[in-house]
């Protein structure tokens, strides 16, 4: 299915046109993207779920409204971003920050230090600000270049730059007074 199309523009433009078959396969391509950034905004598999499904029917719904000036996954960035802040604005649910940053698989060998890190890591998220969060994980998560996350957030690059400058330097700090520090490779 995903070789009939070159890329994702072309994929929405079929689902926009009734392609059901495309539209599944955008869901399949970006559901784990989607997922991760509701679980990183709201702390909570449940709400995350419940959001993801959100998102998708807002998809839908809003597909013929993307008009491919930006990447798809730019657009499809800011429909889950809307979407978690409606639910957080209406009162449904209540952010729980999380770790955006994605860990290395757990080993056997090393799993008891691997839970406590994860753990260290979600507190530490929770001390920054929101708009940081969510400039790191439209990079980390989205793979969204420095340029669509300004777009996606509203923001200019150079503010979208000094939140996730800020995000990984007070992560580094706070895991830098933990007992083990931080980790290799922490973005």
């Amino acid at each position: 299915m995903a070789d009939r199309f070159a890329d994702d523009s072309e994929l929405a433009a079929a689902a926009a046109s009734g392609d059901e078959a495309a539209f599944a396969t955008i869901v399949r391509t970006h559901a784990d993207a989607v997922y991760g950034h509701a679980l990183r905004f709201f702390g909570e598999r449940q709400t995350a779920e419940d959001a993801t499904q959100e998102v998708f029917v807002k998809v839908f719904r809003t597909i013929s409204s993307f008009d491919g000036r930006a990447k798809f996954s730019t657009w499809l960035y800011r429909v889950t971003h809307n979407v978690c802040l409606d639910m957080t604005r209406s009162g449904r649910r209540i952010p729980q920050p999380v770790d955006p940053v994605t860990l290395e698989p757990l080993s056997a060998a090393d799993f008891a230090d691997d839970v406590i890190f994860a753990d260290t890591l979600e507190r530490a998220m929770g001390a920054l600000a929101l708009e940081d969060r969510d400039a790191l994980g439209a990079v980390t998560i989205f793979g969204l270049s420095y340029q669509e996350a300004s777009e996606a957030l509203g923001v200019p690059v150079g503010t979208v730059k000094s939140r996730i400058f800020r995000a990984r330097r007070a992560l580094f700090s706070l895991l830098e007074e933990t007992e083990g520090g931080a980790p290799d490779g922490l973005p």
